[in-house]
């Protein structure tokens, strides 16, 4: 029996070690994840949370009124300048807000009517209007926001942080992602390592169930016959590694072994969220159909973030409203409003918001017109890279 073949032959064994989203990463090494020193001492934040909203809001219907819009509402036009896709081209309307801007909090945070809650925190927010992205495409705006490049391959933002902070809990990665059940488009790219090494890669987590399949092993196997296990093809690595110096790959691998054997027991405590009081799972809307699900992971990146997880992802989608935008975006504002604002009170009452950057935003905002429809609820925004909202707190 050859060596692969034996690794294949205790793969059952090993249960909860072999799960996918760390067998990705080739290592997960301590070293390269232990706590790092700031290149910057005067920097505040340690950790963040980025709340992705996959699809592209509209900065008109959420934090930049436009209220020119209302007198051109439906006037037809054709764009001048040149088009970048179908979504530019033929007859063009213009598109007022359907929804009322209210000012919120001392500063005056200009906010639609749906942000409900958000309003409660405004002076916790900083709204920049100035972002744009450098393409009109979800997967390559997706990229360009996540890594920088717009074409993938680079390092994703959290790898990055994970790269120069390290985490501060060695039995958890510095960057995790909790995804929707259907991933952002570009897939998991949006999360890579890129160039670095494969130990910063996100590790995606699942809000509800098993956070990753095969976390936990087989019946009948027990913590110490993993441990018999590890310890044996740790040895095995070892004798082999020595004949071959320049093969750092074994020792990497059994890296991630190790850290998918230390989360089988920390992770399952943070997923646990009936240890949180009622009315923290009110506050952050688990018991509302409507806002659990992005409640949910709002609440469990607190938790991570609470555990020493440096930077954590949350998706959610939906955003993208070609049409129908005054049901499709007061519907999605409700589902992330009340989370949202709870957060950032959470933060803020266990002492974290002042060494933590929360930020809000998408892949792209979205056209003062649109070109499929000119009347009644069916009026939407197409894409557009020139100008999208960030919401910044902490």
């Amino acid at each position: 029996m050859n060596r692969r073949e034996f690794l294949y032959g205790v793969n059952g064994g090993l249960g909860a070690l072999a799960f996918h989203s760390l067998l990705r990463r080739d290592a997960m090494a301590k070293g390269p994840l232990a706590p790092k020193t700031p290149h910057f001492p005067e920097a505040k934040a340690k950790r963040c949370i980025y709340l992705y909203m996959a699809g592209g809001p509209s900065h008109i219907d959420t934090f930049d009124p436009k209220p020119k819009l209302a007198d051109l509402h439906l006037k037809k036009f054709k764009r001048s300048s040149k088009f970048l896709s179908a979504m530019g081209s033929g007859d063009r309307y213009y598109v007022q807000s359907p929804f009322q801007f209210k000012k919120a909090g001392k500063a005056g945070i200009e906010m639609c009517e749906h942000w409900k809650h958000l309003a409660s925190v405004a002076d916790d927010l900083c709204v920049y209007r100035g972002c744009q992205a450098e393409s009109i495409n979800h997967p390559t705006a997706n990229y360009h926001m996540n890594t920088g490049n717009r074409f993938g391959g680079d390092p994703a933002i959290g790898a990055w942080v994970s790269y120069g902070l390290g985490t501060e809990n060695q039995d958890l990665p510095g960057f995790v992602v909790l995804p929707e059940v259907a991933y952002p488009q570009g897939g998991a790219a949006n999360w890579s390592n890129g160039f670095l090494p494969p130990h910063y890669q996100g590790t995606t987590l699942r809000a509800q169930g098993s956070p990753i399949l095969d976390l936990h092993p087989p019946k009948g196997v027990t913590r110490e016959m993993q441990r018999a296990n590890l310890d044996l093809i740790g040895a095995l690595n070892k004798e082999h590694a020595a004949k071959r110096p320049d093969h750092d790959e074994l020792a990497a691998r059994m890296e991630s072994y190790e850290l998918a054997f230390r989360m089988q027991m920390e992770v399952p405590g943070i997923l646990d969220l009936d240890k949180e009081t009622e009315k923290t799972r009110e506050a952050y809307g688990l018991d509302d159909k409507r806002t659990a699900d992005f409640g949910r992971r709002c609440l469990l990146a607190r938790r991570l973030l609470e555990k020493g997880v440096r930077f954590v992802q949350v998706y959610t989608a939906g955003w993208d409203s070609h049409d129908y935008i005054s049901r499709a975006h007061s519907e999605r504002i409700r589902s992330v409003d009340k989370p949202m604002a709870a957060l950032i009170k959470d933060l803020k009452e266990r002492g974290l918001l002042d060494e933590t950057l929360v930020v809000w935003g998408g892949e792209f905002g979205r056209t003062p017109d649109n070109g499929k429809r000119a009347g009644g609820e069916k009026l939407g925004r197409d894409h557009n890279k020139n100008a999208m909202p960030l919401l910044l707190a902490g």
